[in-house]
């Protein structure tokens, strides 16, 4: 039926009436039906040119209630079963039978809540996991990730349940049983949060022992953290681990021990961390790690075959962890060292200065914000005369004066390495601040150097900077051109004129 139906034919006066109201269109059909040629015909007499009356079938077409309705066709048969599909995937997951343009379709129309269980290992597409990042995450920065939307989903999922795990409350099985499903998308975790266990009010406690009857005497309760050992071991291409052990808006339950890096957390995450041959990046920091649980965290980290990057900043390490980074140094292909914001003192930048001397793989060592004073600072200046391979180095906020200086001055006359240098925030003086100047004079190869804070003249420090930008613009030019030499420059006198 195209719409249409025949009507029985009427008699009387009544049929005339009836077929010229069912004749007339209205407004929106009128946009869509064509004009034809207009043809009278009579209700009784004969057609013109014919001897004998034929019987005329008139048109009625169906107006429909449905104001979407339309005659439209019926759909093609590979969009109903994409229709079906989508409604049933997760119970019938198909996708990997279907043509690449019908797996588009599909997956275009899936929903972001589906079960991990079922989109996990079969769905790859970077589009779909962009949507399910989207919903959760308000703001997403995938370059953090590998630029891969899977890998970040899977490693911010994970991040999350493990920011809000509460030790003997959560079920461990809600994460080791995400394991089978991430372990192929997990590059890197970012925790800057452990929760501690839940623990019971002093009276209630009370109470407890004295309804068991018991004469022992209460143990401290534990404050022990989620153990990422089994986690970890699961994770076949984790590089980077980045913690914190401590807890986020706490408000007025604030208490010390809730930012509590406890000896058996650090005995666990030292086994985690030297089992980890794949690990590149490990920083653990505001977690109050001081120098006897450095020493455990780096004593596994010795000859580790892959580690590249250690951060223990903001922590409470001294002069024995630095010795332990120091040996660290000796014993590892470390490239950047991270010892920010500690409690580090001459005798231990001596020893780091002592390894750094012979080291030939770090090139970046960050010790600001600690007291190393000219004891530790001039340890250092010297071990940079035969260093080869460090290129950034930030003393910022060291208690530094001209001695350091003075011999900074030196190494950077003849270091041809080193790009990067922080004395910001020290007492370098103005004549201090005159010998880094003559130093500089001599120096092609420093681009930035932050002496901000550290009691200089303004002359020196804007001659400086002039130095500095024209070795970034010699490195610029060797960016551009490999074979760019520079050329002294020679002064315009007139016997150096060219005629």
């Amino acid at each position: 039926m195209q719409g249409a139906l025949t009507p029985p034919i009427l008699s009387g006066p009544s049929q005339s009436a009836v077929s010229n109201q069912a004749l007339m269109p209205t407004a929106s059909q009128a946009s869509n039906v064509a004009p034809q040629p207009s043809k009278t015909f009579s209700s009784s007499g004969p057609l013109p040119g014919k001897t004998k009356p034929t019987p005329v079938r008139r048109m009625r077409r169906i107006i429909a209630e449905d104001p979407e309705w339309s005659l439209a066709i019926v759909p093609l048969l590979t969009e109903l079963c994409i229709q079906h599909i989508v409604k049933n995937f997760q119970k019938n997951p198909i996708l990997k039978q279907l043509l690449p343009e019908h797996q588009k379709k599909v997956l275009s129309h899936l929903s972001p809540d589906l079960p991990l269980a079922v989109t996990a290992n079969l769905i790859e597409d970077e589009n779909y996991w962009r949507r399910c990042c989207m919903q959760r995450w308000p703001v997403c920065h995938v370059a953090k990730h590998g630029g891969s939307w899977k890998h970040m989903f899977f490693e911010r999922y994970l991040e999350n349940l493990l920011k809000h795990f509460i030790p003997g409350t959560t079920d461990p099985s809600i994460i080791l049983d995400l394991l089978p499903l991430c372990a192929n998308y997990v590059r890197r975790i970012r925790v800057d949060q452990f929760l501690p266990p839940v623990q019971l009010p002093a009276s209630l406690q009370t109470r407890e022992l004295s309804d068991s009857g018991s004469e022992v005497e209460s143990e401290e309760p534990t404050m022990d953290h989620y153990q990422l050992g089994d986690l970890v071991a699961g994770l076949k291409h984790l590089e980077e681990l980045d913690l914190v052990y401590g807890v986020k808006d706490c408000g007025m339950n604030f208490e010390w021990n809730l930012f509590l890096f406890t000896y058996r957390d650090c005995h666990s995450l030292a086994a985690t961390i030297k089992a980890c041959h794949t690990l590149k990046i490990f920083r653990l920091t505001r977690s109050k790690v001081d120098d006897e649980k450095a020493r455990i965290l780096i004593r596994s980290l010795l000859n580790h075959p892959g580690l590249e990057e250690l951060d223990l900043s903001h922590n409470l390490i001294g002069d024995r962890g630095a010795r332990a980074a120091a040996k660290l140094l000796s014993h590892s292909h470390l490239r950047v060292l991270n010892l920010a914001n500690n409690q580090v003192r001459g005798p231990g930048a001596q020893s780091l200065a002592h390894a750094l001397a012979h080291n030939t793989n770090l090139v970046s060592l960050n010790l600001r914000l600690n007291c190393l004073e000219d004891e530790g600072g001039q340890a250092l200046a010297h071990a940079l005369q035969t260093n080869k391979c460090l290129t950034t180095l930030n003393l910022g906020g060291n208690e530094l004066s001209e001695p350091t200086a003075t011999l900074l001055a030196q190494v950077l006359a003849i270091n041809t390495t080193l790009t990067s240098l922080n004395l910001s925030c020290n007492h370098i003086g103005l004549d201090g601040g005159k010998q880094l100047l003559e130093g500089m004079s001599d120096n092609k190869t420093l681009l930035e150097f932050d002496l901000r804070l550290s009691d200089i003249s303004q002359e020196s420090e804007y001659l400086i900077g002039q130095a500095l930008h024209a070795n970034r613009e010699a490195a610029r030019q060797r960016a551009l051109n490999p074979g760019y030499l520079m050329s002294p420059i020679i002064a315009n006198v007139p016997g150096n004129s060219v005629e």
